[in-house]
């Protein structure tokens, strides 16, 4: 069996809220440029991951940063849409890889030999990289979001399902940002309609 030569981490951020886009990163980090503290993206705080996504930008040998719309995820599903996302990621990458190592259990069809692992972005550097670009641009996203519809309070929940969030879709309904194929979503959408 020959060995990798290219392996890259994949993961996604924001597949369960029910507004904006899904993201997924792929990364290639370089054996030689080590970066320190890297973890699931979830376990760290909003400084460190940004701190972290900067270094990861500037040392990993290849990074690529996609996502899948509101409009995809509506039509397609959020599975196939998450899909999608990984797969631009993987594809927006200046190195082949060889292998590709993505977090959870669902894999993309790619080009190169797919290897799930659960749990992937709390043991796989590559991919804990990737976890990180991801929600760090997905967070991005949602904090320009808040700026253009302040009333759903997307800058502290990222548009998951928060009580506070809940609430602002029974009040105000859903905006164009929202992910209508998701129920608490359409309920809210009808009630307004009603």
């Amino acid at each position: 069996m020959t060995a990798h030569r290219v392996i890259c981490g994949i993961d996604e951020a924001g597949r369960g809220p029910l507004a904006g886009p899904v993201y997924a990163a792929a990364v290639i980090l370089d054996p030689a440029k080590g970066i320190a503290g890297l973890a699931d993206s979830k376990t760290l705080t909003e400084k460190r991951r940004l701190a972290l996504a900067v270094e990861i930008r500037e040392r990993a040998l290849a990074w690529s940063v996609a996502f899948a719309t509101v409009e995809e995820i509506d039509r397609l599903n959020i599975r196939q849409a998450n899909l999608l996302a990984m797969r631009r990621a993987c594809q927006g990458l200046k190195l082949t890889p060889d292998l590709a190592l993505v977090d959870g259990n669902d894999p993309p069809d790619l080009a190169c030999t797919v290897t799930c692992l659960i749990g992937g972005d709390a043991i796989e550097p590559a991919i804990s990289a990737a976890s990180i670009l991801a929600k760090t641009a997905r967070d991005g996203v949602m904090l320009a979001l808040h700026e253009e519809f302040p009333v759903y309070g997307f800058a502290s929940h990222k548009g998951y399902g928060a009580k506070t969030h809940l609430e602002a879709l029974r009040t105000h309904g859903p905006c164009p940002h929202h992910r209508m194929s998701f129920r608490p979503v359409r309920e809210a959408a009808e009630r307004m309609r009603a």
